[in-house]
């Protein structure tokens, strides 16, 4: 067994404290990576808090993770020692149904494995996640990381950047549409940046009169308050897009009345209560409201990609892992621009 330790919830909203645990041997296809970097994302408060239920404690928390490759089982091909790497939301999947076939993992119609609160197809063990020494994973789960980008930027591409870089390929957005993006947190900064490199009119909504400027700077041609009535009503049946990243209780029906006929509202924030909506709006001009989840593994690799040839990374706040629940406070508060990342060096200070 290999040694790691890192940051655990022993129970629900329990504080993060130092943990030692052990990671498996490697497999055959198996990659070890000595984790540099990891993201803190929402969905980690969530899980932490159990609330979206079926937690599983004791809980190393993190999928957002960089790192450099120590050590490859003997079928490894795709990895070599010193290797830069990626470990994002999933560690594995069926990869025998319809949907594992067609590239799309993250959907995989038997339960894909989460990096962590999850079990291991093989021996049922809880998976622990990136807020840790190390982490093992299957090659096929495991990311090449573009030499020329900052590592600490890179960490949430794995989440955040392939959250909202998938709806946008899927729904084709693309030069000379108008594609609105709701919040500009974690999520949002990453979506506005991509739908502003896909050559899209952006139009940027936020509550906080704040962000204007940051807006701007990453690429929004617009910025709208959505507090201001009027400026909301001036936007009505333009859009031919809109990505909602916001994972708090909001008004759905306002942002779906911005649409065009067959226009589409994707939702990629998980808000933990539930939204309503009128079907009227709905039917009187044909739009489309849906949601997405991360990408596959093929996907999250070509978005990686991208980003190294457009020059995107995430702006990040980098933070000692002594401060994590310090961060947690404040990414409650949206008190952050726009995503914390752990310096998983930190560690040797234990």
């Amino acid at each position: 067994m290999i040694q790691s330790w890192g940051y655990a919830a022993q129970e629900a909203r329990a504080r993060l404290a130092p943990f030692q645990f052990e990671r498996r041997d490697p497999r055959p296809h198996d990659v070890v990576v000595d984790i540099e970097y990891c993201g803190v994302c929402h969905s980690d408060i969530h899980q932490v808090r159990d609330e979206w239920g079926e937690a599983i404690f004791p809980m190393v928390p993190g999928h957002e993770i960089v790192g450099r490759v120590r050590g490859i089982g003997v079928s490894v091909k795709k990895f070599k020692v010193g290797d830069r790497a990626g470990v994002g939301v999933l560690v594995d999947s069926c990869r025998t149904c319809g949907s594992c076939k067609a590239g799309e993992e993250q959907y995989c119609e038997t339960g894909a494995v989460l990096t962590y609160n999850g079990r291991d197809r093989e021996t049922g063990d809880i998976t622990l996640g990136g807020y840790s020494k190390n982490i093992v994973a299957d090659e096929s789960f495991v990311f090449r990381i573009p030499q020329k980008l900052n590592p600490a930027g890179v960490a949430p591409l794995l989440c955040a950047g392939i959250t909202t870089y998938s709806p946008l390929r899927h729904w084709k957005v693309r030069q000379g549409q108008k594609v609105g993006v709701v919040g500009l947190g974690g999520l949002g900064h990453m979506g506005l940046k991509f739908a502003h490199s896909l050559g899209a009119y952006v139009v940027q909504f936020t509550t906080s009169p704040s962000k204007k400027d940051d807006a701007l700077r990453l690429g929004a041609n617009e910025v709208v308050l959505s507090k201001d009535a009027d400026a909301m009503k001036s936007q009505a049946a333009s859009f031919d897009f809109i990505l909602d990243t916001v994972s708090a209780p909001h008004d759905l029906d306002i942002f779906l009345s911005m649409l065009k006929r067959d226009g589409t509202m994707a939702l990629v924030g998980l808000p933990d209560r539930p939204l309503t909506v009128q079907p009227a709006i709905l039917s009187g001009k044909r739009v489309s409201l849906t949601g997405s989840s991360i990408g596959g593994v093929v996907e999250t690799q070509q978005m990686l990609d991208y980003c190294a040839e457009q020059g995107i990374v995430s702006d990040v706040e980098v933070i000692p892992i002594q401060k994590i629940n310090e961060a947690f406070e404040r990414v409650l508060k949206s008190d952050v621009k726009y995503r914390f990342v752990i310096d998983m060096a930190s560690l040797a200070a234990q």
